[in-house]
């Protein structure tokens, strides 16, 4: 089972390079970046985990350009969005971003979505709340097309261009996995059609994940890979993500200063060793 590191970057904490240089040299083997490209005055959605909105909320800094940053200070160090709010993005720009990043990475990207939870936020990018899912199922459609066809085009209800070239193409082929975040009914169907990898959260347990797993080989989805986001550090629960054939789990890491963040990750390395 591998181990990254899930985490907001922020102009109030240790910088992206200095970060990815961290990471690999304790052998983590991937970095998560949150996004959020505002935080709406009104506050009128409550924060899925509970009282006051965390400040890192409100000062993230954009993945792709953060994810960049790290992917020139590193060379084998995964990058991976956890999650993109793909819903509230044009899905021609995200295209070329991530490819972009794939390329100057050297084919290290992994495409992390997700519906996200803040209406209001969701509303300021002109996305309706209500149709989000339907939406995002065709971005993915989308995005697929254009990083996969020389002339791309797609049209449903929601996701509609005629006939574009773009480049760069993505490294990787056919493209960079996708994995859909989340654990509703519509995840997992978002997951088994249109996707590449799962990412649950800390409070899915392992007989979930096996139970997911065991749905997808219904499907004929054998070979679907889990990154459990902000795992914990129960060791009870990293054994059981372990025997039930997780590829991957990550840390969520505070955001702090480079030398308090150096000394955590010590701490975290030590943890993982014992599952590597």
């Amino acid at each position: 089972m591998k181990f990254g590191i899930s985490t907001f970057i922020t102009d109030e904490g240790i910088r992206p390079g200095a970060l990815g240089r961290a990471l690999e040299e304790r052998g983590f083997d991937s970095l998560l970046l949150a996004e959020h490209s505002h935080i709406p005055v009104s506050r009128e959605s409550p924060y899925p985990g509970g009282g006051e909105l965390p400040r890192v909320y409100y000062r993230t800094l954009d993945p792709f350009v953060a994810l960049t940053a790290a992917a020139a200070e590193t060379r084998d160090l995964l990058l991976f969005t956890g999650v993109a709010l793909l819903v509230q993005r044009d899905v021609i720009h995200t295209a070329k971003e991530v490819a972009s990043l794939d390329l100057l990475s050297g084919g290290r990207v992994a495409f992390g979505v997700g519906v996200g939870w803040n209406r209001e936020e969701m509303r300021n990018h002109g996305t309706d709340p209500r149709t989000r899912g339907a939406l995002i199922d065709e971005q993915i459609q989308a995005l697929k097309a254009i990083w996969t066809q020389d002339e791309a085009e797609f049209h449903g209800k929601h996701v509609d261009f005629d006939p574009i070239w773009q480049w760069p193409k993505p490294v990787q082929r056919p493209h960079p996995p996708i994995y859909v975040g989340g654990e509703s009914e519509a995840a997992l169907t978002r997951l088994a059609k249109h996707a590449d990898g799962w990412m649950p959260r800390s409070h899915t347990p392992p007989e979930e994940i096996k139970r997911v797993r065991a749905w997808l080989a219904e499907q004929g989805r054998t070979d679907v890979p889990f990154t459990v986001f902000g795992a914990g550090r129960s060791e009870e629960a990293l054994a059981g993500y372990a025997e039930a054939g997780v590829e991957r789990v990550t840390f969520l890491l505070g955001t702090r200063p480079e030398s308090e963040t150096l000394t955590k990750l010590d701490e975290l390395a030590a943890l993982a060793e014992g599952y590597r």
